[in-house]
């Protein structure tokens, strides 16, 4: 009997589905600018108030879902250059993510050549709008860290 095709697209979004672990609220500690962050949810949502008292009191975040809160909240203040380097910081808050935990790697690995989508109808720059609609940018990010690592593991 032949094997079963891989997907050719494998959506994610829910930290309790199949690849919940691409989920930036996958519980998952990262180290990160000498600090250990709970999630990458947390480190992402606290560079946006890097070197100000904002970025600790979100990494001490009880949950990811309140470190996106704090870190969405206009009351505090962006910063300057936010979106010219946010998928930079999203980039190394992944790439932390799944070197420093083998079996993310081997996950995020054995995925082969399926596109990943972060389907949500909540977010159509991260995510794809829920219609595809959206720019999908954590799943390109994701297929890119995937090329890396395949490109730096040992033949």
């Amino acid at each position: 009997m032949p094997e079963p095709a891989a997907p050719t697209v494998i959506h994610f979004y829910s930290t309790s589905g199949e690849y919940g672990c691409f989920s930036n609220f996958s519980r998952h500690s990262i180290f990160l600018k000498k600090k250990r962050w709970p999630t990458s949810e947390h480190y992402f949502q606290a560079q946006k108030f890097a070197g100000e008292p904002d970025e600790e009191e979100i990494r001490k975040a009880t949950k990811p879902s309140e470190a996106a809160s704090m870190g969405r909240s206009r009351k505090r203040p962006l910063w300057r250059d936010w979106e010219s380097v946010k998928e930079q910081v999203m980039l190394d808050a992944i790439r932390a993510k799944f070197t420093q935990h083998e079996d993310l790697k081997a996950i995020l690995l054995g995925t082969g050549d399926a596109t990943l989508v972060e389907h949500t109808e909540r977010d159509s720059y991260w995510g794809d709008g829920g219609d595809g609609s959206g720019k999908n940018r954590l799943g390109h990010l994701l297929m890119r860290l995937r090329d890396e690592l395949r490109a730096t593991e040992p033949k």
